[in-house]
This record gives structure tokens, sequence and C-alpha cells, in this order.
């Protein structure tokens, strides 16, 4: 048995497997999907949607229990969740990886047993997520703080509140100060915001209630679900100079290389 390597394209690798048979040559080609890119010391965006888009919390009870094993599994593997917003049938997180695999194995420890609680509850069987669920790498300078605002920003969006701060599933309320949120690790870009606690709120409202634009919005969508970076042209260039997985897009049919240093 031989493989030949034939091309990467824009979600998966593609491989030909040769069988060498008495009577004959078998080729089979596998599509291979390219691993999640997760790098220590990065934010990463991450979404997490139900099967078919069902919904995966019935009750006020279920919000909490979620909110708990995150709270739990990223102190369990050393991870730091600056956002959150958790949707009828899907959640967003905003957090930075201090270990090689601490967000896979917080992910993992976290879907499997809000599953196990979940279909106890409310007394089925089978499947809850939607696969895999999706990252990417988000360039702190340029994205974080818009993207904290495009978390805060869903529930908006999806039409079940006028204002973020009605929203009670979300982070938006710990940083303009109407509760604490033990599950939160402020990233040093909120401490920035201002010298004193009221003056970080303050300056975290007006973020957000200027809205993230339209382009910006697609961007990191887009990013988030096909994993590649959302950065400038030098950001992704340096995080491709740091992994063997490929971090942005390439032409259908065209041969990954990493870069060389000169």
């Amino acid at each position: 048995m031989k493989f030949y390597y034939i091309f990467r394209s824009k979600k998966a690798t593609l491989i030909r497997v040769r069988f060498q048979l008495p009577w004959c040559n078998l080729f089979i080609h596998i599509m291979a999907r390219l691993p999640r890119l997760t790098l220590p010391g990065y934010p990463h965006h991450i979404i997490q949607r139900g099967n078919n888009r069902q919904a995966i919390f019935a009750t006020d009870a279920n919000y909490r229990s979620l909110l708990a094993l995150l709270a739990e599994n990223a102190q369990k593997f050393a991870v730091d969740v600056h956002a959150y917003v958790l949707m009828s049938n899907h959640f967003h997180l905003l957090a930075t990886p201090t270990t090689p695999d601490g967000l896979p194995l917080m992910m993992q420890a976290v879907g499997r047993r809000y599953v196990r609680y979940f279909n106890d509850a409310q007394g089925r069987s089978g499947t809850l997520w939607e696969g895999r669920y999706k990252s990417t790498l988000v360039q702190t300078e340029r994205y974080l703080l818009a993207c904290m605002a495009y978390i805060d920003l869903n529930p908006v969006r999806a039409g079940l509140v006028t204002q973020p701060r009605a929203y009670p599933w979300s982070s938006h309320a710990h940083y303009i100060g109407l509760r604490t949120d033990n599950l939160l690790t402020p990233h040093p870009l909120v401490w920035a915001l201002g010298n004193t606690p009221f003056a970080r709120e303050a300056a975290y409202t007006e973020l957000v209630q200027s809205g993230v634009s339209a382009e910006q919005q697609a961007a990191m969508t887009s990013a988030t679900l096909h994993g590649w970076a959302l950065g400038e042209a030098d950001f992704v260039a340096d995080l491709q100079n740091r992994t063997q997985r490929r971090v942005s897009k390439t032409q259908a049919g065209r041969p990954f290389s990493r870069p060389t240093s000169r």
C-alpha cells in the first residue's frame, strides 16, 4: 500500500492511496479534515452549534449547568475565558488557552458532560452537537474587542432583546458592572480601557453600543466557521511560521508549503 499526496483544499487534504493487488492497482481518494488551529497564548473565537440547529437549552437550569461546566473545566485545563454568549441553539466563547491542548480538552469535557446531563434531564438520547466545534485565532490588537462586542450583540441581532444588557446569558453584564462573573478572566486590553472600574465599564458600554461593522462581522463569522486565522497579513504570516497547520485560505488545488525564513 502506498500513499500519494495530491493537494490541500480549503477544508481538507486529499490523499490518494494505492493498494497493489495481484490482478490490479486499486486507488482510493481520502479527504482528511484539517486539524483545528489552536495555539497557546492567542485568543480564540469558538462556536458550538446544536445538531440541525436544534435547541441545546430547555430551561434556565440548563444554561446555568453549561456555565458551571465551562467554569470548572476552564480552570482545570488552564483556559482563560474572556467572553461568552449562550443562545438557544448555539454558543460563542472568546478564550485564550495557556497550553497547546487546553482548549480542545476543555471543549471535549464540557461537550460530553453537558450532553449526558441534557439527555438525562430531557429524557432523550443521541447527539446534541452539530459535529466539532468551530474556532479561529484572533489578532488581539485588531479584533479582540470587536469580537467581544460581536458576541455581546448576538441576542440583539437575533431580535431577543433591544439592548445587550437585557440578555441574561452573556458576559456583557460583567463588563458593564451589573454583576460579577467568576467564569471570566478579563483580557489585558479590557483593563487598558480605563484606570478605574467605572471608566472601564463606561468605555466598554460605549464600545458595544458603537456596534460591529458588517465587514468585521462577516470576517469573524467566516474565519471561525472555516478555521482560518483572523488578522492582518503580517499576523497571519507570523502564525504560519509557528505551525505546520495551514492558517489561511489558499487557492483550491494548490499544494500548501510552509513559509521558510531567509
